[in-house]
């Protein structure tokens, strides 16, 4: 299972979000989780219809998206979409 966190340089909610998925993989050892910057990758941001930073994209090994959500997520927010997906 795969986390994108698609973030901007001066966005005070990404720091939060980017605290957030760090302790959920720490807890999840299988989820692995990237930070998109969205100027730096413009084409993934665009591909993804990312509108707003922070975003999280939970999808599957082969990329199929299973869970989006805009805004700062917590980490027993994170924990609960990863664990309704963990089968998939």
């Amino acid at each position: 299972m795969k986390l994108e966190l698609y973030t901007s340089a001066f966005c005070g909610a990404c720091h939060a979000a980017r605290l957030a998925v760090e302790e959920a993989t720490r807890l999840v050892p299988q989820l692995v989780a990237t930070d998109l910057d969205v100027a730096r990758h413009e084409a993934e941001a665009e591909a993804r219809d990312i509108v707003s930073t922070p975003t999280i994209v939970l999808t599957d090994d082969a990329g199929l998206e299973l869970f989006r959500a805009a805004g700062a997520p917590n980490v027993p927010q994170l924990l609960t979409a990863v664990a309704a997906h963990l089968s998939a």
